[in-house]
């Protein structure tokens, strides 16, 4: 059953381990990892599958794990890389996105707004009150994305009640080591298209980066207050939701 369909995108719960396994595949493909992207978390989660409906071709996924409120985060994916207490006293159901990718010869903005249509289904009809995950970057140097991290340190770091503290061994503490000036211009070239979204609907990222060298990846904890996003960005969101 569809969770939605527009143009020529359609985005469907996965139902069999087949379906599983292509979300798996394209993963693979998408993060270029040697060995195939799968884990114990694609157990539990449930998976998001977005089709081209002309070519049946599999062209976005991504997975969720529900939890009740902030005391059961210790068994999220994200609790693996961020020191969470903070968000434990989080009193509201929570949804962990993770493992969001799109096809790598497929460039079409509708493939992200059909995924956060489906994303945005899924959160209304679970009263769902906080929306995180790890956003990443492409690779593990620091330098292409200076401005970038700076704009996240001036604009957008997590209230300080529920930020993340550092657990993984190996991190880049940008909001406490930049002191440039961010240009807005090369930060949002440089910013990653999942993440841009959760910024642009009022989201927010730890002081530091993880570096994930089996991932290739930095990245970021980002938490999105499904009540702190603008009227006119939900409306939007629920329209294509719709």
């Amino acid at each position: 059953m569809p969770l939605l369909t527009k143009g020529r995108y359609r985005a469907r719960l996965a139902e069999t381990a087949d379906d599983i396994a292509a979300a798996q595949a394209l993963r693979t493909r998408a993060f270029r990892t040697e060995q195939p992207d799968r884990d114990s978390f694609d157990e539990i989660c449930s998976h998001f599958l977005v089709h081209d409906t002309r070519s049946g071709a599999l062209v976005c996924c991504f997975r969720m794990l529900m939890f009740e409120d902030g005391a059961q985060l210790a068994r999220s994916y994200s609790a693996q890389f961020y020191e969470l207490s903070g968000l434990q006293s989080f009193d509201g159901r929570m949804v962990e996105m993770g493992r969001f990718c799109i096809d790598p010869d497929v460039h079409d903005p509708d493939i992200l707004r059909v995924a956060w249509g489906a994303m945005t289904r899924f959160v209304d009809d679970n009263d769902v009150a906080m929306l995180f995950g790890c956003s990443s970057f492409a690779g593990t140097e620091t330098a292409q994305y200076l401005d970038a991290f700076a704009i996240l340190k001036h604009r957008h770091l997590g209230p300080k009640r529920w930020l993340p503290r550092v657990k993984a061994p190996d991190v880049f503490r940008f909001a406490a080591r930049l002191r440039r000036k961010p240009d807005a211009r090369k930060a949002m070239v440089r910013m990653p298209p999942l993440l841009r979204t959760y910024l642009m609907m009022g989201g927010w990222v730890s002081d530091h980066a993880v570096v994930d060298r089996q991932m290739n990846t930095l990245h970021v904890f980002t938490g999105l207050e499904i009540g702190a996003i603008p009227p006119a960005r939900k409306k939007l969101l629920r329209t294509v939701a719709g």
